[in-house]
Order: C-alpha cells, then sequence, then structure tokens
C-alpha cells in the first residue's frame, strides 16, 4: 500500500465517523425537538386549562357584580317563555341556541290604590260663610278629597294612684290597698304598650335598639338601649310557653315549609365572634291555624331539624341542603324541593354570562323558559280547588316536566363543568324526584316560597341591627319574630296583638287560658 492510498482510507475512516456523529447530533436534535413539542403541548393545556378558569372566575365576577349592583328580581322577561325546543339547529357551541322573534309586552298600567276603609275617620267641614249661602233652598255637604294622616309617638308618664282603705279591727289598725294590674315585668319602669312598641319596632320594623333609644329620647322618654335588650330577653322568657304551644300545634299537619339563614352571634362559647351560626324557620299548622316559628341554634347540622321536627309525618318542603335528607330518611317523611332555587341557578348563569351574541339564545334562557311554562300554570290554577288544581297538574304540568328532564339531561354534558349553566342543570338532576312531587297532591306548592318568605322580615331586620350580642338575645329574637310573623299570617296588626297577649298573659293559669293568646284565636275573638 503506497502512501496516497493510506491518505485515502484515512478520510474515508473519518467521514464514516464524521456521519455517525452528524446522526448523533440529528438524532439528538430530534429527541430535543420532541421534548420541544411535549412542552409546547403541556404548556398549551396549562394554558387552555388557564382559560377555562378564567372564564369561570370572570362568570363568578359578573355574578357577584349583579349581586351588589343588578335588580333582586328573579322574574324572567315574558319573552323566555318561547325559549323551547327550537335549540341549537343553527349553532354548534356548547350553550347557546337559535334565538326566537321577541313578543310586544302586554301589560297595562294601574290607577292608585284607595285609601283603607277601616282606618277610622275624622271629618272636616268646609262651610260657606253666612253671605255665600244667603238665599239657598238648601246646603248638602260632598266629599272632595281624603288625606291619610298620622301623629306621631308621644312619650308620657302613667302614675298608678292606689287607692287604699283604712279599717279598725279589734282595737287594731288595719290598710286594704286595691289589687294592682298584673304586668309580665312588674319591676320595670316600662309601660306594656312600651314594651310592645319596642318588640315590634326591632323585629317587625327592623330598627336597631340604638335608634330606637335615639328616638324614645326625641319624644321625651329617656330609655338606655342596654335596658331596653333586657326587657327582650326577660319578655321572651314569660312568652316561651305560647311558642310550644305553636310548635305542638304546627307539628299536627302533614306539610310544612322550613328554611336557614345566617346570624352573627358575638359572644356564642366555643364560637368565633365572626362565624355563622343559624336561624331557622319552618312554617305549617293547619290551613285556619298557620304559623311561622323561628329558632336559633350555632349549628347547621342535621340535629337541629331532627329536634324541631320530632313527631312530624307528612311533607317537608326545603332546599337542597343535604342536612335535610337524614331528617326525611326517618319516619314518615316525605322531602318536597323547590323549582325556585333551580330557577334561581339558571338566573345567576345568565348574570353570570358575558354578552355574547344577540342572535343566540343560552341554555339557560332555554331552561328559564321551560320553567316559566310550570309557573304559568301554577299562576292560572292558584284559586282553583285542591282536586282540581291536582287534576289541572297531571293534565298540564307533566307535560312540562318531561320535557325539562329530557332537556336535562341531554345538555348535562353540553357544558362546561363547574360553569355557572352546569352546577344549574346538575342541581335539576340531582334533585329531580323532589322537584316534581308537588304535582302528588293539589295542597303542595312548586316551590318554598312560603318559608322564604317566613324569613324575609328576619333577613331585612339583620342588615339593621346586624348581629345578637349573646345566645339568650339570639333566642330572644327568635320568640318575638315567631309571635309577630303569626300575628301577621293570621291577619292580625302585630302592635296590637303583642299589647293585648302582655295584658292578658299575668293572668293565664291554664293551658286553656294560653292557648286564647295565640294568634288563631285571637283573630277569631275580634
Amino acid at each position: 500500500m503506497n502512501k496516497r492510498q493510506a491518505a485515502h482510507e484515512v478520510t474515508v475512516e473519518e467521514a464514516v465517523m464524521l456521519l455517525a456523529e452528524k446522526d448523533q447530533e440529528i438524532r439528538r436534535q430530534s429527541l430535543l425537538l420532541e421534548d420541544k413539542s411535549a412542552v409546547i403541548d403541556k404548556k398549551s393545556e396549562v394554558i387552555e386549562a388557564q382559560k377555562k378558569r378564567i372564564e369561570l372566575l370572570e362568570e363568578y365576577l359578573r355574578l357577584e357584580r349583579a349581586r351588589l349592583y343588578g335588580r333582586s328580581s328573579e322574574k324572567s322577561n315574558p319573552q323566555g317563555e318561547l325559549f323551547d325546543e327550537v335549540e341549537l339547529c343553527c349553532d354548534d357551541s356548547p350553550d347557546s341556541e337559535a334565538a326566537p322573534a321577541p313578543v310586544a309586552d302586554s301589560s297595562g298600567k294601574k290607577g292608585r290604590k284607595g285609601l283603607s276603609k277601616n282606618l277610622p275617620r275624622d271629618q272636616v267641614h268646609i262651610n260657606l260663610s253666612e253671605e255665600e249661602k244667603a238665599g239657598a233652598i238648601d246646603t248638602f255637604f260632598t266629599l272632595v278629597k281624603e288625606e291619610l294622616d298620622i301623629e306621631p309617638a308621644k312619650a308620657r308618664v302613667i302614675e298608678y294612684l292606689q287607692e287604699k282603705a283604712v279599717f279598725v279591727e279589734q282595737g287594731s289598725r288595719q290598710v286594704k290597698a286595691a289589687a294592682l294590674p298584673k304586668h309580665p315585668l312588674p319591676k320595670i319602669v316600662a309601660s306594656i304598650g312600651l314594651l310592645a312598641f319596642v318588640v315590634v319596632s326591632k323585629y317587625a320594623d327592623g330598627l336597631p335598639l340604638y335608634r330606637l333609644e335615639k328616638i324614645l329620647q326625641r319624644y321625651g322618654g329617656e330609655i338606655s338601649r342596654t335596658s331596653m335588650a333586657n326587657w327582650v330577653i326577660k319578655l321572651a322568657l314569660q312568652l316561651q310557653p305560647l311558642i310550644n304551644l305553636m310548635r305542638e300545634q304546627q307539628l299536627t299537619y302533614d306539610y310544612l315549609n322550613i328554611d336557614e339563614t345566617r346570624i352573627k352571634v358575638l359572644k356564642e362559647p366555643d364560637r368565633s365572634p365572626t362565624s355563622d351560626k343559624w336561624m331557622w324557620v319552618t312554617r305549617g299548622g293547619p290551613p285556619d291555624r298557620p304559623s311561622i316559628l323561628f329558632d336559633y341554634n350555632p349549628s347547621r347540622g342535621k340535629e337541629v331539624p331532627l329536634r324541631l321536627l320530632e313527631g312530624f309525618e307528612g311533607y317537608l318542603q326545603c332546599d337542597g341542603y343535604a342536612g335535610y335528607d337524614a331528617v326525611c330518611e326517618r319516619e314518615n317523611r316525605v322531602q318536597l324541593g323547590c323549582f325556585d332555587h333551580l330557577r334561581r341557578k339558571f338566573t345567576d348563569a345568565k348574570k353570570a354570562a358575558g354578552s355574547g351574541s344577540k342572535n343566540k339564545v343560552a341554555k339557560y334562557d332555554v331552561a328559564l323558559g321551560k320553567i316559566n311554562k310550570l309557573y304559568v300554570i301554577e299562576r292560572e290554577i292558584k284559586h282553583l280547588a285542591i282536586e282540581e288544581k291536582y287534576r289541572q297538574r297531571q293534565a298540564r304540568s307533566k307535560p312540562v316536566l318531561h320535557d325539562i328532564k329530557q332537556w336535562l339531561d341531554k345538555n348535562i354534558g353540553k357544558v362546561p363543568k363547574d360553569s355557572k349553566t352546569h352546577i344549574a342543570i346538575q342541581y335539576g338532576v340531582n334533585q329531580w324526584p323532589k322537584l316534581i312531587r308537588y304535582c302528588d297532591d293539589g295542597r303542595l306548592n312548586i316551590s318554598n316560597a312560603a318559608a322564604e318568605n317566613a324569613i324575609r322580615p328576619f333577613v331585612i331586620g339583620r342588615k339593621g341591627w346586624l348581629f345578637a350580642d349573646t345566645p339568650n338575645g339570639a333566642k330572644a329574637s327568635a320568640i318575638h319574630y315567631s309571635l309577630i310573623e303569626s300575628a301577621k299570617v293570621n291577619g292580625l296588626e302585630p302592635y296590637h296583638y303583642l299589647k293585648e297577649v302582655l295584658k292578658k298573659l299575668p293572668y293565664a293559669e291554664t293551658v286553656e287560658d294560653l292557648e286564647a293568646l295565640l294568634s288563631w284565636n285571637m283573630m277569631k275573638n275580634q
């Protein structure tokens, strides 16, 4: 082998090695590209997940803004009743459907309501002068105007002067005094009228005691809020037997509504001042003896409704809170759902949604339109007899309910999970057997509005006084709310009812005496 051939062979070996190195480099670059592609895919997944998360957070943000600054009414546009199965024919997006044509608004205007005929009336005669009616053959008066007048509260002091007679018997002088009228809290400075005024002002009108203190000062009464708080608590103890009788009466009927709401109690043992405690409300009883009863408890656990409903058998209407499931699993109780809650969840989805396309109708609008059909039926059959109401629901409501259920099952997988629309659909599917049960009896209601309306005065009052200082104060509030709201639902004016109860309560010695003070019995005796 000559030198030229050797040089040539070395060059080939080097070329082979170089090619091998190049091949390794290409493979290494390919692996790097694959790794980068995987990273890009992973980042794309993260970005997509973040986008969905941002959309959900924006949904929640829009809902909170709507709750803070928007209308609180859940009423839907009448146009919503047309949002039916005209769905998804032109659009494949998961949360939109074709829009129907608008419907003209047919609402009419109402005139001013006249003044109540039950109000006392004072007449003011506007007379002609003697010169103006000189020569007239007759005069008469015509009613030309009515004005509503009111006299503000005024403070006064009632002085009790007790007559005493002196007798001489067997050489000794004896004094006999007239019996004083009984008072539910005999050692306090407040009259029965003032006690009723304080209780009604706080629990019916939502005035916190510090405002009431200022009002009384303006009228000349110097009473501290601390004194009034003590009166309220002590008076509640005297009224507790009435609440016990009302609870017994309420549980005798086989249809009951229940709900609960938060209350702040600062000095609840073993609880943070800022933690939530609960005010429970039940509404029920025979139709001619309805009652609304409040009960304070720091817990929201199932043991509370189990205690409140001990001995109750029948239909229990409530929201979807799981604590009620255990209550209905025991004894002979049938749980009813609340269509208001389902409608409210779709309304929340609507509030949380973005502006979207004006030519598309979202699924929440379709759902609200279908649900509104049920409420239209309920409004139309509201005043029918129980048996006829049952027949109407079987004939008219059942087909609508079947249609809603099919729509829920069809669309539950077509909306993003955790979106407000998905939450609403999931709620409807989970609660469905309870939601449709109102069709089984003409006495039952489509929603738990009876309990929610009963608890609303408490919620409004809570905005004024914000919290209760002690558990005793919260329990006293429950008693006073119970008496006032039960009086209202039985057609009684709370102040006059409570004043009459406080007058007669110290003289009540038997159960029959106490029963006579219950609001439905007081109403019968008017």
